[in-house]
């Protein structure tokens, strides 16, 4: 065997023993890589929480009157003030001097105001603070005796126009016609015809017109 040949077999037996550790080598250098990468990638940033929504108006009207109609073109409801405001984080509105005036199918006419009133989306549910009144004009009725005139005041009223309740948990005055009653805390319902004065109680009744 001449000399040459012999750094050829010992290379040829050094590779081969290196090929014995190569996958292990090069699993080694794939771990160290990916340690590296996570190591040095960008970090992603926290997901910003949401901020609350704060209760600020996001559209106003100034002097303004809504009037809404049937389906049978005949005015149904109208709503005047100073100022509107419309909070989204609540869906409510909020009128500065209010006025509000609504006429049923059966032509009965219903008038609340209040220096400020709440409302939620749709106009379903109504508080009226400061001067607050809500008023049910007199009603002719074919065949029957007309209804009284009917008003409460005071200077908190909570209205549910559909179910056509009234309630307050402050002193309310109630006229109905010439009669007149005060309590400290009221609830009406119309529907129902039930009426509930809590409280310290006071009436004055009239006496009915002569010749009845």
């Amino acid at each position: 065997m001449t000399t040459s040949a012999r750094p050829r077999r010992s290379l040829r037996q050094m590779w081969e023993r290196a090929s014995l550790y190569l996958p292990v080598l090069l699993l080694a250098l794939l771990a160290l890589g990916t340690w590296w990468l996570v190591r040095n990638a960008p970090k992603p940033e926290p997901p910003h929480a949401e901020r609350p929504a704060r209760h600020e108006p996001d559209y106003y009207m100034r002097d303004f009157s809504v009037k809404s109609f049937e389906a049978n073109g005949r005015l149904g409801s109208e709503l005047r003030g100073t100022l509107l405001k419309h909070y989204p984080d609540t869906d409510t509105l909020e009128v500065e001097q209010a006025r509000m005036r609504s006429v049923g199918e059966d032509g009965r006419v219903v008038t609340a105001r209040a220096n400020r009133a709440v409302s939620n989306a749709d106009g379903s549910e109504v508080q009226l603070f400061g001067q607050a009144s809500v008023v049910r004009e007199p009603q002719a009725q074919p065949g029957r005796a007309s209804t009284a005139r009917l008003e409460f005041a005071g200077e908190f009223l909570h209205v549910w126009t559909r179910e056509e309740r009234v309630r307050s948990n402050q002193p309310v005055t109630l006229r109905r016609g010439a009669d007149v009653f005060t309590s400290e805390r009221l609830e009406y319902d119309h529907l129902a015809q039930v009426l509930e004065l809590h409280g310290r109680v006071r009436g004055s009744l009239a006496p009915p017109p002569a010749g009845r």
